[in-house]
């Protein structure tokens, strides 16, 4: 793509909360701010968080993630028909559906707005893939009483408010939108075990259907990143079947372990597709050696032209906001080596 280079410095959306922000979300849950206190809070740590994007010179910048609890609240706290069930699972709030869901208007545009008045940098927007989202709120149990027939049924009305707000964030100037899937490099496994909810095939469907544009504004990108880390190894034909269903621009992949089911998702990439490795790993504190790092980027550099590659953290440093996966202070390490890695491939072109 020619204009990769727009976006060659990337990260996932979603960083370390400060703790003056995550003070004054205790506060409000304990009914001692109000509202618009806390929205005030929110909007101080989203105009820091920018500043600091800006002087790590990232191609990119997003909201942080600051005014949401976790990365999957871009679209769950503005819809109707899901609910929070206290439980846990996997270190996230159990969310399920009891009816297909619905929303009464935009879900975080206005917060793109936020960002992209505060730089002249490309604002870029992350959320959880509808995919993602019925694979994980889908409760057969309810069937009989109001909810979604079949996970399938509740991924495509996701997919159409998904696609909605896409296209939003399109018409308002957004030009990079990244849908996250931890879930979907399981479907591509050599030996995939069983489907779950959503089956590998109806995922791929339910993705398609939010990511499908008619028209496309020049130097938009879309992009999806399908798991945090590679399985063990990959069935070829699978993540060819992947890559050439959804017609997404941009591939966001774990890069970070230098494994050769990492080098074969990359081999499958059709060659009009940009992507963007996860180089870093941001579940670590220990800092990666540059030339461990170059010698991986030069392995895909002999299979994909570099100059249609990015580069960022491995995910995102906070799933939730109360507990993120390195401290501010490693992440800030950790996302000042992409951006040195990133002067190693490319000079300063970009």
């Amino acid at each position: 793509m020619a204009d990769t280079f727009n976006y060659r410095i990337d990260h996932h959306g979603s960083l370390v909360r400060p703790e003056a922000l995550l003070a004054a979300r205790e506060q409000y849950a304990h009914g001692e701010v109000d509202v618009e206190a806390l929205h005030g809070a929110e909007r101080v740590a989203v105009e820091d968080v920018v500043t600091l994007q800006r002087k790590l010179r990232s191609t990119v910048v997003t909201d942080g993630d600051f005014p949401r609890s976790d990365f999957r609240s871009a679209v769950l706290d503005g819809l109707t028909g899901l609910k929070c069930t206290g439980e846990g699972v996997g270190g996230l709030s159990r969310w399920v559906a009891e009816s297909l869901p619905k929303t009464d208007g935009p879900l975080l545009s206005d917060w793109a707005d936020t960002a992209a008045s505060l730089t002249v940098i490309a604002p870029k927007v992350s959320l959880p893939s509808p995919a993602y989202l019925a694979a994980t709120c889908f409760d057969p149990g309810l069937a009989a009483s109001g909810g979604p027939s079949s996970a399938r049924a509740l991924g495509e009305a996701l997919a159409e408010i998904v696609h909605a707000e896409i296209e939003l964030l399109v018409a308002r100037g957004v030009k990079l939108i990244q849908l996250n899937n931890p879930l979907l490099l399981a479907g591509v496994r050599a030996e995939p075990g069983a489907p779950g909810t959503l089956s590998f095939e109806d995922a791929l469907a339910v993705e398609t259907l939010a990511v499908r544009l008619d028209q496309r504004p020049e130097g938009v990108r879309i992009g999806l990143c399908p798991g945090w880390r590679a399985p063990a190894a990959v069935d070829r034909a699978r993540v060819e079947r992947m890559y050439g269903e959804i017609p997404v621009d941009r591939w966001i992949l774990p890069y970070d372990q230098g494994t050769g089911a990492e080098l074969d998702l990359i081999r499958a990439l059709p060659e009009d597709r940009d992507v963007c490795l996860g180089v870093v790993d941001a579940t670590t504190p220990e800092l990666e050696e540059i030339d461990t790092v170059m010698a991986r980027i030069d392995a895909a550099a002999e299979i994909k032209d570099i100059e249609d590659m990015a580069l960022s953290p491995s995910r995102g440093f906070a799933d939730t906001a109360a507990r993120p996966l390195l401290g501010a202070e490693d992440q800030r390490r950790k996302l000042v080596l992409v951006e040195t890695l990133a002067r190693y491939c490319w000079g300063n072109e970009f």
